[in-house]
């Protein structure tokens, strides 16, 4: 555990895109190694940037809805693993958020996984999280690999649309997805709670 809180204070005191924001950074993550649940999105976005908490807007309520979990039991980092691409907010851009950061995943993802073991249920929140953790299987499209979460899940993952109330128009789009993968993903939840 001592090596995992060491990793973790290097990854908060991180320092390696500062010249690339006009903001001071402020790594956000959740990280335990009795962790069932990953997830894996973004970056985090400026409201999150401003509380330090992962997920703490209207993303996270509606995450926090499709996994069935109080706002305790999402932030208790014995049962979820929170880990964005970038720890982050990278800024805005013309259209939303920029994308995370690259240099983040290369400097510190692959040491913080290994303090992962008991991993059940790893939701991969967008396109970023996507082509890290499912190289080379990812479908031509979010939507494509979305709709083929069945085909993942011997590895635990659930490849996700970001929460986002900008994916508004995705989720009316493609209702199955609420219909068809949300029940499941409670219900794999539920198993790594009780």
């Amino acid at each position: 555990m001592q090596a995992l809180e060491t990793l973790v204070e290097q990854v908060k005191g991180c320092r390696l895109c500062a010249s690339c924001f006009e903001h001071e950074p402020r790594p956000v993550l959740q990280v335990h190694p009795k962790a069932s649940i990953l997830i894996a999105g973004q970056a985090p976005g400026r409201k999150v940037h401003e509380t330090g908490v992962p997920f703490d807007d209207a993303s996270g309520d509606r995450l926090r809805l499709w996994l069935g979990l109080s706002k305790e039991e999402f932030y208790n980092p014995e049962l979820v693993a929170i880990l964005p691409m970038g720890f982050c907010f990278p800024g805005t851009g013309k259209s939303g958020d920029l994308p995370p950061r690259p240099e983040c995943a290369k400097a510190w993802r692959s040491d913080l996984m290994a303090f992962l073991p008991n991993l059940k249920v790893k939701l991969l929140v967008g396109q970023y999280a996507l082509n890290w953790h499912m190289k080379g299987q990812v479908r031509k499209n979010l939507t494509e690999t979305v709709k083929a979460w069945r085909d993942f899940q011997a590895d635990g993952y659930f490849p996700m649309p970001h929460p986002s109330p900008r994916n508004n128009i995705w989720l009316s789009k493609n209702q199955w997805f609420e219909a068809e993968v949300v029940p499941e993903l409670q219900a794999q939840v539920r198993d790594c709670i009780n």
